[in-house]
């Protein structure tokens, strides 16, 4: 290539290499043993530029090579970088990976759980720890010069996300921020934003994947390619991509069987034909089992595969089922290192525990290249998983969709089992943004030329629906940011209420909402220009004509509401008959499709309430079951009865007669015809209508016949134009109240905050009182809870194993809602407390709701959950790990995740409680010491 440069080319270039030896960009790429991506070089020349990054881009592509390079530059300059993630897992492996490049001594780790040389240079954490250190202002932000946030695009989780906004927003503005996010479809929106509360942002956004990806469905025996001709492979290239066609006709097969059981013209013969065909064809075409798949992509040499069931007892189940269908994966070497590997990170794990943990049954589906991987689990056995699957050593692994946020476990195939998952509420189809994380698993970079995904065939499954998803790359980023209790006075005490309230406006929460109002605020302008218009169409020249037009839609508006009112009036007057009605009654039904003489047989009241004809329920008023002189036995409606009905006459219903049967339906009704059918009903006398005499009515009419306006030539086209105009000045001010409604949200829901801390004395005007200053350091959902019960002193005297239970109400969340059983609970002292802890939320809740705080936005505080107390108990009164999960009948996973979530909020309240004449503090302590044990205590970090 260089030969064929021209002399002033070949010039330049080696002035760009020379200038490129003294960045420190050149250094940091000698780390590398392969060569950086454009976007990737890009976002670094940024970087060094001065300028913060948003870098989006598929999972897998490397853009967290960009957060690398930040904390290379911090260490070059002297400063400090913190690296943050959105789960604890994901800082135990970026701290493992820092560590093995710059060493023990300038990395350091932060969680809930771990605190490792916080005084490092580099300090990798989860995202609340730095919100923590910023409200708190922390001695650590001295020096601060970047901050990586890794997963970003996690600001959209409804739970967590306000706290991503929290950070960009307080850091100091000498520190760059380095976004990293999936490929979203508004990065540039989300650029701009950072760019507007951070300064010079550079939006970098590559969607291009770093392994080809294609995608497959497995129908029985045969793998269908899902689109025919894939030239991008899963990319977003110019070439269309028409789904299979085979796998279409397979879908139209499939989902239509060809037996119809209903279809009685067809012969018996037709119909066995029909049903060997259907039976052949579904011996072809089925769901395959987990062991068989695994076989199957093992054979195409398609492993290691993650495959990916949204149910942790499902990932446990396929296990097994693997293991009992014989399935073996790794040969005799690979089952050794594998129970070295094992057996070393698990040495500190009491032998006790190991056989409640299901050890042996784990180790043994490992040896053999196999594995769950899920919440449930202990995390140390999740992380064993991890280096193992990274190590080639497990080969397929089972996982919730846990696995696919930021975790470095990279397969050669992902397998997805059904595109419906359970969201927490209800079975809802898998959106494309979440395939696309799924997915974005499947092929290693610099290991694999391909990737495939891979979507197992169900009935019913749509090739079409499936094919927008795998084609539809990117899914908007939404900000979840809501005030708190905790952050208004942290807000309060620092800037004062004027300046939080301005600062709170400028989260990307009302960033979008203030954006999605430009466009009405486009139509309300296009709209008064229309009103302008019109206003000169109606113009009279001998009157004020929108005064008249008032007159004329007044005196319309008087008629309308005078006959609803008459019509209302008129229903309830038949409802009312209709109720007086009983079985025998011989009525006239004076409109509809039934219309004429008919005999009551069940009046259909009371409302609400069966009345034994077929379970049906009545709603709306009574509905009578009536046999008409026709034979036909109905049960009509209050439509039926535009007027009153009352009984013409009264006649014996036979104890034999049913209903079904059409000889008792024939006697009767000819009974009915004898008896009445010569009587005429009365015709219902119309009453006076009540605009007749109406007051305003008459006014209304006199003052328009006055009006000079009345009597112009030109009257009725001005009226037109005059509608025209009404209709579009309502339908402008309908805009004006949407712009109102988005306008200023966060600020309208911090000032309701404020005013309901202000009622409990933790706020005065800009000032923060004692409570406040204790609030401040309450972090978590029910914060407010935990600050009132310090200030009612609901946890004095208790034991540090009664605190502890008492705790976990504030932490603890089911994870399906059972109100069948009440929780188990500590007697004595402990039971009470909680009890005193619902009645304090009780009346918080009282006051939410007097405030207009509404928890359904996310906002405010939910009803504590005592779920956890008893497990809580047990464990920090010392019982055996067997004991514990035997009676909370709750995965190891689970369980160690809310101790360490317990032991969290026992450390604020051990901060936050007062120092005199109360044993919270000293008990918190205790408690949390009597937690950290056995499984709970052990971390593979540090």
């Amino acid at each position: 290539m260089t030969e064929d440069l021209t002399p002033a080319e070949a010039y330049a270039a080696a002035r760009a290499r020379n200038a490129e030896r003294r960045t420190a960009l050149a250094p940091f790429r000698e780390l590398y043993d392969f060569d950086l991506d454009p976007f990737q070089i890009e976002a670094c020349q940024a970087l060094e530029a001065g300028k913060g990054v948003l870098v989006a881009a598929p999972t897998g592509s490397g853009k967290t090579i960009v957060g690398e390079f930040a904390v290379h530059l911090a260490l070059t300059q002297g400063r400090k970088c913190f690296y943050t993630t959105p789960i604890k897992a994901l800082s135990n492996q970026k701290y493992a990976d820092l560590v093995k490049r710059y060493g023990p001594d300038k990395v350091g780790l932060l969680t809930g759980d771990n605190s490792v040389n916080g005084d490092a240079p580099i300090v990798v954490m989860t995202t609340e720890v730095l919100r923590n250190m910023l409200y708190a202002g922390s001695q650590a932000l001295s020096g601060l010069g970047y901050v990586v946030m890794d997963e970003v695009h996690y600001l959209s989780d409804r739970f967590r996300g306000a706290v991503w906004e929290e950070v960009i927003i307080h850091l100091p503005e000498s520190v760059t921020l380095v976004s990293l996010s999936a490929t979203v479809s508004n990065a540039e929106e989300f650029g701009d934003w950072l760019d507007t509360v951070r300064g010079d942002t550079e939006v970098i956004v590559s969607e291009s994947r770093p392994v080809p990806l294609w995608q497959h469905v497995l129908a029985g025996r045969r793998m269908y390619d899902l689109f025919e001709e894939e030239t991008d492979h899963g990319g977003r290239g110019a070439s269309r991509r028409e789904v299979n066609p085979d796998l279409l006709r397979l879908a139209r097969t499939e989902n239509t069987r060809t037996y119809n059981p209903r279809d009685r013209r067809r012969g018996k013969m037709v119909r066995e034909a029909d049903r060997e065909r259907e039976r052949r064809q579904r011996s072809r075409i089925w769901t395959p089992g987990r062991p068989e798949v695994i076989e199957r992509l093992d054979a195409e040499g398609l492993l290691p595969a993650i495959t990916f069931i949204f149910s942790r007892a499902g990932c446990e189940a396929a296990v097994q089922q693997c293991l009992y269908a014989g399935l073996r994966l790794n040969d005799d070497e690979g089952r050794e290192r594998v129970r070295e590997i094992v057996e070393a990170r698990t040495a500190a794990i009491p032998a006790e525990d190991l056989h409640v943990l299901g050890y042996y049954e784990w180790l043994e589906a490992l040896e053999r290249g196999i594995a769950a991987h899920h919440a449930g689990m202990l995390p140390t056995f999740k992380e064993v998983v991890e280096e193992l699957f990274v190590r080639g050593l497990v080969k397929a692994v089972f996982a919730t969709e846990t696995l696919a946020l930021g975790i470095n476990m990279p397969a050669r195939s992902v397998v997805l089992e059904k595109l419906v998952k359970w969201n927490g509420e209800q079975h809802a189809d898998i959106t494309p943004g979440e395939y696309t994380q799924l997915t974005g698993r499947a092929g290693r970079r610099g290991i694999d030329v391909e990737g495939h995904a891979v979507v197992l065939w169900q009935r019913g499954l749509d090739p079409d629906h499936l094919a927008g998803l795998a084609g539809t790359r990117t899914y908007p980023l939404r900000s979840s940011f809501k005030p708190s209790y905790n952050m208004a006075v942290n807000l309060v005490d620092q800037f004062g209420r004027h300046r939080s309230r301005e600062l709170l406006e400028t989260s990307f929460a009302q960033f979008q909402a203030d954006r999605s109002v430009v466009g009405i605020s486009r139509q309300v302008q296009r709209n008064e220009e229309g009103l302008q218009g019109y206003r000169e169409g109606m113009t009279c020249h001998l009157g004020d004509f929108e005064e008249y037009a008032r007159l004329r839609r007044d005196l319309k508006d008087r008629e309308t509401e005078l006959a609803r009112q008459g019509a209302a009036q008129r229903r309830a007057q038949a409802a009312g008959s209709l109720e007086k009605l009983k079985p025998g009654d011989v009525i006239h039904v004076p409109t509809g499709k039934f219309a004429g003489l008919a005999l009551v047989l069940d009046p259909g009241i009371p409302a609400g309430r069966t009345n034994g004809h077929r379970g049906f329920e009545h709603h709306d008023g009574p509905r009578p079951l009536v046999l008409t002189a026709e034979r036909q036995v109905k049960r009509l409606a209050s439509i039926d009865f535009p007027v009153p009905v009352e009984a013409l006459e009264r006649m014996r219903i036979p104890k034999s007669f049913n209903p079904r049967s059409p000889q008792s339906r024939r006697d009767l009704a000819s009974a009915l015809r004898s008896k009445a059918g010569h009587i005429n009903p009365e015709r219902h006398q119309r009453q006076r209508s009540a605009a007749a005499d109406d007051r305003e009515i008459a006014r209304l009419r006199t003052a328009i016949r006055a009006h000079p306006c009345h009597g112009c030539d030109e009257r009725e086209d001005h009226a037109r134009w005059a509608e025209r105009y009404h209709r579009l000045q309502r339908d402008t001010q309908q805009l004006e109240r949407r712009i109102e409604g988005r306008t200023n949200t966060i600020a309208r829901t911090f000032d309701r905050i404020v005013a309901l801390l202000t009622e409990l004395d933790y706020l005065r005007g800009n000032e923060v009182t004692d409570n406040g200053k204790r609030l401040a350091r309450l972090y978590g959902e029910l914060d407010l809870l935990a600050s009132e019960c310090l200030r009612d002193r609901v946890w004095e005297g208790l034991s540090p194993a009664e605190l502890a239970a008492c705790v976990s109400a504030l932490v603890f969340e089911a994870r399906q809602a059972d109100d069948a059983v009440a929780p188990k609970l500590p007697t004595g002292n402990a039971k009470a407390a909680l009890g005193e802890m619902v009645r304090i939320w009780g009346r918080l809740d009282a006051l939410e709701e007097e405030f207009k705080i509404n928890q359904a936005e996310g906002v405010g505080q939910r009803e504590p959950d005592l779920g956890f107390a008893w497990p809580a108990y047990q464990w920090a009164s010392g019982k055996s790990l067997d004991e514990v999960l035997r009676e909370a009948e709750m995965p190891a996973g689970d369980f160690v995740r809310w101790c360490k979530q317990v032991i969290d909020v026992l450390g604020q309240i051990a901060a936050a409680a007062p120092k005199e004449n109360s044993t919270v503090a000293k008990n918190a302590r205790k408690a949390v010491d009597e937690l950290l044990r056995g499984v709970v205590a052990y971390s593979s970090v540090g």
